[in-house]
C-alpha cells in the first residue's frame, strides 16, 4: 500500500502534523502551516513548488528556529512518508553551520555525515566558480 492510498488522516505528514497541533504553541503551529501548506499543496498536485520553496525570502522572515526546523521535517515526512527524519547541524568550516533532515540512522553515523557535508562543500565551490564565470560573462549570479 502506498502513501497515496492511506486515507488522508493515516499519511505519515498527516500524523506528523497532529502531534505537532498538539505539541506546538497555537501561533506557532499555525505560522507553521502557513508556510508548509503550499509546499504540500504542490507535492499532492506533483508540481514542484519554488526552489526557496516557503523559508526563504519574505515568508520565512521572523520565523523560529524550531518552526523551521518543523516546517523541514513536515515537507521531509511528505516526500518520504517517514516519520523518523531528524534536523542535523553539521560544521562546514569557513561556511558556517547548515541545517540537513536526514533519517535517522544517517543522523547517527559520523561518517556518512561526514560525506554529506564534503558534498556541500564541494557543491558549495562549485556554485562559487560559477558565480565567478557567469560574472565575468555578464550573466545573472543570482542563481
Amino acid at each position: 500500500m502506498s502513501e497515496s492510498d492511506f486515507p488522508p488522516e493515516h499519511r505519515p505528514v498527516d500524523l506528523y502534523l497532529g502531534l505537532l497541533r498538539t505539541r506546538m504553541d497555537t501561533e506557532d503551529y499555525r505560522q507553521l502551516l502557513g508556510v508548509v501548506e503550499p509546499v504540500l499543496r504542490a507535492i499532492e498536485e506533483q508540481r514542484m513548488p519554488p526552489v526557496d520553496f516557503a523559508l526563504g525570502g519574505e515568508q520565512g522572515e521572523g520565523l523560529s528556529q524550531e518552526v523551521r526546523d518543523e516546517a523541514a521535517l513536515v515537507i521531509a515526512a511528505a516526500v518520504t512518508g517517514r516519520l523518523d527524519n531528524e534536523v542535523v547541524e553539521i560544521d562546514l568550516e569557513g561556511s558556517g553551520p547548515i541545517r540537513v533532515i536526514t533519517d535517522a540512522d544517517t543522523a547517527a553515523d559520523p561518517v556518512r555525515l561526514g560525506e554529506i557535508a564534503d558534498y556541500i562543500r564541494e557543491r558549495h565551490r562549485q556554485d562559487e566558480e560559477l558565480r565567478g564565470i557567469a560574472e565575468v560573462s555578464d550573466l545573472p549570479t543570482d542563481f
